[in-house]
């Protein structure tokens, strides 16, 4: 359908095809687009990748379709740390990342005309998702004046009879916002009041800098049905292994059909990737790398001051400190520089000065006055790219 193909033409668009065919032709594209910590030094801890040479051998058959038991188990311990109530090892599965499981999710639980209420701005395979399960996306407001924190009025007025779950994504992809108690606790009783399942993905969890804490908003909700998603991808910085998981929790009386659906579809594509699942209880358990990279003086959190600074010192942005994740996502002044298509500035960018950005229609963002940029290169990097993206606002008014 043509509504499908406008939610899939954003998922990574012309702007990426264009920068795609520029490195065809030989220039150096720099890709602010993309949270892919491996291209720019980000090592995968040691411990991890030994553990999985050393298991490889034990690793060349199926697993049961759910995943091998020591990553559940470690998963579920992972649970209780993190207070979700009700957890059982049958209600925790394995996934060739945290993108399959969201698709198997929505296939699971979207009926033809289902709503499901979705972030903007989002990670756009939630829209897409929904869209090839033949549900209906409908997209509650973050609110940038609030921290980019979900705005809870404008949640209520979206629901309809046909609405069956709420998204949250927190830490936040691509504002890199962490939400309050106060906020999840808002969010909980509205899907309590409209008997909504939760749908929380968590993948950023323990990315968060500045002292904040991530609250999993499960935990606040022993009654209700949720479910929560997270994974090694951002954590430990192995994109490529395809390892994430998902949690059911809370209320499972009503869960029935759903988790009937789940088990269908998971034992279809047999199980996920083995040797990935056979380095989750090395990664969960010990020594976290990543907390090194969030602290000050760590590459993560230095990099994001830089590049918050650096672009609110440019006159027409602004930009919110992110609290978590790789992700910022600063407003430009459309006025100032006459912008009424995003994809164009992007395109413009990307021709000028060969940096590749996401637009803020890519996320489901109404306005064409946003984007994304990921904060991952070394230092060296940002700062040329910052004063190539200053260079380029000084002047740039959109025809």
């Amino acid at each position: 359908s043509s509504k499908l193909d406008n939610v899939l033409y954003d998922v990574r668009g012309p702007v990426a095809d264009e920068a795609a065919r520029m490195e065809g032709e030989g220039l150096r594209i720099l890709k602010l687009n993309i949270g892919n910590p491996a291209p720019f030094g980000f090592r995968t801890p040691d411990e991890v990748v030994q553990d999985m040479r050393q298991q490889l051998p034990d690793c060349e058959g199926y697993s049961d379709s759910r995943g091998l038991f020591s990553a559940r188990k470690a998963i579920m311990q992972y649970a209780q740390l993190k207070h979700l109530p009700n957890v059982t090892m049958d209600g925790i599965y394995t996934g060739n990342g945290v993108s399959e499981l969201i698709q198997l999710t929505l296939n699971a639980l979207l009926d033809n005309g289902d709503e499901i209420l979705i972030p903007s701005p989002d990670y756009p395979l939630w829209t897409a998702c929904a869209t090839l399960a033949g549900g209906i996306p409908v997209h509650y407001i973050c609110d940038e004046q609030a921290e980019w924190c979900p705005d809870i009025a404008d949640i209520e007025s979206r629901i309809t009879p046909a609405t069956k779950a709420i998204v949250i994504i927190n830490p936040n992809n691509p504002t890199g916002a962490v939400y309050p108690r106060e906020i999840l606790e808002q969010i909980v009783e509205v899907a309590r009041k409209h008997q909504l399942m939760i749908l929380s993905d968590e993948i950023y969890d323990r990315l968060c800098m500045d002292g904040y804490e991530h609250i999993s908003i499960a935990s606040l909700a022993p009654d209700l049905p949720c479910v929560t998603f997270s994974g090694l991808s951002k954590s430990h910085m192995i994109a490529g292994y395809r390892i994430g998981w998902m949690i059911l929790s809370g209320n499972k009386r009503c869960m029935g059909d759903f988790i009937y659906g789940i088990n269908m579809l998971s034992n279809m594509r047999l199980c996920s990737n083995v040797p990935a699942q056979s380095i989750v209880q090395t990664a969960l358990g010990g020594y976290q790398s990543v907390e090194r990279y969030v602290e000050p003086g760590g590459r993560v959190y230095e990099q994001r001051n830089y590049v918050y600074e650096a672009l609110n010192a440019i006159d027409g942005i602004t930009a919110v400190k992110p609290k978590a994740a790789f992700y910022i996502f600063p407003k430009m002044d459309v006025k100032k520089f006459n912008i009424t298509d995003d994809e164009q500035f992007a395109l413009d960018l990307l021709h000028e000065k060969r940096i590749l950005i996401t637009r803020g229609g890519g996320f489901n963002w109404g306005a064409p006055d946003h984007f994304r940029i990921v904060y991952l290169p070394r230092m060296g990097v940002l700062r040329e790219a910052m004063a190539d993206l200053a260079d380029f606002f000084e002047h740039y008014r959109q025809s």
